[in-house]
């Protein structure tokens, strides 16, 4: 039977003033990759960066493998075996592709070595002594989730790591992400391309205003599509 590996409870967060999610539900068992759906605005983000702490403030209960995780400090999150990759890629314009692959600490056992992480992306064993400015966007994505893989995290939030890149560049992620759910990794993704997630994920969870309100399997998806569209827009 599977593990749970991170269990959200009535998950409420606020940037300030603003109450941005509203009671959010939801699991994640070891092995799974869960999509994240829905429109600009609906929470999907939040989310993540509700789990690690990141907001200004948040109630509720966030268990990684059964221990509670709301009331500690991010780094702290991150030592329970979760790896965040925001949207926003993070990469150091003075370092080289391999000093911010080596930047991050190791927070667990079992984190790749260098030497498996490039066999993962040639692009970044070619590109080690590039700067990171010099990177393509796609090669700037690949470093920053193969950033993460050294660390020892088991649990992987990536937050629209598809987002702007050419369809081959994507296509590589699609595959990084099959080989990581084969080696065991549990990934949450967050996603606008749903022709890229569609296939990759086991179970996907559609927000609309800081809440879940819809779940289905991989297997259900044809018989949701239509609803999809109405959520989704696409």
């Amino acid at each position: 039977m599977s593990k749970r590996f991170l269990e959200v409870m009535d998950l409420h967060a606020w940037y300030g003033e603003s109450h941005v999610l509203h009671g959010v539900n939801f699991h994640v068992d070891e092995g799974e990759v869960v999509t994240l759906l829905g429109r600009n605005g609906a929470g999907r983000t939040s989310t993540l960066r509700a789990i690690m702490g990141l907001t200004g403030s948040r109630k509720g209960s966030v268990k990684v493998h059964g221990t509670e995780s709301i009331g500690l400090p991010t780094h702290r999150i991150a030592r329970l075996g979760i790896g965040y990759c925001p949207e926003e890629r993070g990469i150091f314009a003075s370092l080289s592709a391999q000093e911010n692959l080596l930047l991050p600490p190791r927070l667990a056992e079992g984190g790749m070595a260098v030497e498996q992480i490039y066999a993962m992306f040639p692009n970044l064993k070619e590109r080690a002594g590039s700067q990171g400015t010099r990177l393509s966007g796609g090669e700037q994505q690949m470093l920053a989730v193969a950033r993460i893989l050294r660390t020892g995290a088991k649990l992987l939030l990536l937050d629209e790591i598809s987002e702007g890149l050419a369809p081959v560049i994507v296509h590589k992620l699609a595959e990084m992400v099959v080989a990581l759910r084969k080696q065991g990794y549990t990934i949450v993704m967050v996603e606008q391309n749903f022709r890229f997630a569609a296939p990759l994920a086991d179970r996907f969870l559609v927000m609309e205003h800081g809440q879940v309100i819809q779940e289905f399997t991989q297997s259900e998806l044809p018989a949701r599509m239509e609803r999809l569209h109405e959520y989704l827009g696409v």
